[in-house]
């Protein structure tokens, strides 16, 4: 195992259709895509298509749900340490105009404790704050052994502050600087005051803006993607947490910069896919999708996010 990925496993069934029907109303889509889903567990896919070798700690069911999850895993030589709950947990998404309605089923009731696993060889961790006992004690630990933490902060959660003391790298969403009640400037400001040595928030379309060890805070401006070509916004953002994890596990010694403009080439190509599966890039398609489309303008975006 180089990486270990903890968070709540979904399967995600995404479609496309103009419009969505209400009470005796139908619909026909024009296309659809079922795969995994949730953030960690995309990331962990991703890490896997990109090279990495990653291990699963994720929510599971024994239902015909898990049981076409695990499949999902095997074929991307994922190992899965699953913790028990009742119910496999499913989400149904609709991306239109570069953007996506979700609604979720889910189960995050554990039934045991979650399991003790072997870090030999490990080198990274990354975590979405699902499953927060489980995240808080893998993250102390593996800082204690020197092993990179990650986490997705998608969202600010009950013990979100604690866990950041743990954390080397911090990629937090704009909804958490919004749950914080900063903005993005001072969200950095936040994560540094954490403890976190590297940070960033990503903005979708405007970019990113992001800080490493005592230096300042700087853009890395979003690739132009026209609208046209944009299909599923969806876990584009998981691709991106999975695609640095891969980058560093490639070659640690590169800068965050690296990892991060390599992430962006990898989000950028997952946009314009269907559904999660067929959003993952291999190591050729990140090149191409990182070569494809200029920078967008950041002017003022770092005092505009002050």
């Amino acid at each position: 195992m180089q990486a270990l990925f903890i968070g709540q496993a979904y399967i995600d069934v995404t479609f496309l259709t103009d419009t969505l029907p209400t009470g005796d109303e139908k619909t026909i889509a024009e296309d659809y895509a079922v795969s995994f889903g949730g953030n960690a567990v995309t990331a962990a896919f991703c890490c896997a298509k990109l090279g990495g070798k990653p291990e699963l700690l994720c929510s599971q069911a024994d239902d015909w749900l898990a049981r076409m999850f695990l499949d999902m895993a095997a074929q991307y030589g994922i190992s899965v340490h699953g913790r028990k709950v009742r119910e496999s947990s499913l989400s149904f998404i609709m991306p239109k105009g570069g953007k996506r309605a979700i609604v979720r089923c889910r189960d995050n009731d554990f039934l045991h404790p979650f399991p003790p696993l072997n870090l030999t060889g490990m080198r990274a961790l990354h975590l979405d704050g699902h499953m927060p006992d489980a995240a808080l004690h893998y993250a102390r630990t593996c800082r204690e052994l020197g092993i990179l933490t990650s986490l997705d902060g998608g969202a600010v959660r009950a013990n979100t502050d604690e866990l950041l003391r743990y954390i080397d790298i911090a990629v937090v969403s704009e909804r958490f600087c919004e749950q914080l009640g900063k903005s993005v400037g001072n969200t950095l400001e936040h994560l540094r005051a954490h403890g976190c040595p590297v940070g960033a928030v990503t903005l979708g379309e405007n970019g990113t803006v992001w800080y490493s060890g005592s230096g300042p805070d700087q853009t890395l401006p979003a690739l132009d993607v026209p609208l046209s070509k944009v299909i599923d916004s969806n876990g584009a953002g998981d691709v991106f947490h999975g695609a640095y994890i891969a980058s560093y596990l490639h070659d640690a010694d590169k800068t965050w910069e690296e990892h991060f403009r390599f992430a962006r080439g990898a989000s950028t190509h997952a946009i314009q896919h269907l559904g999660n599966e067929a959003s993952l890039p291999d190591l050729a398609q990140v090149e191409i999708a990182a070569a494809a489309f200029p920078e967008k303008s950041v002017s003022g975006l770092l005092d505009t996010h002050r």
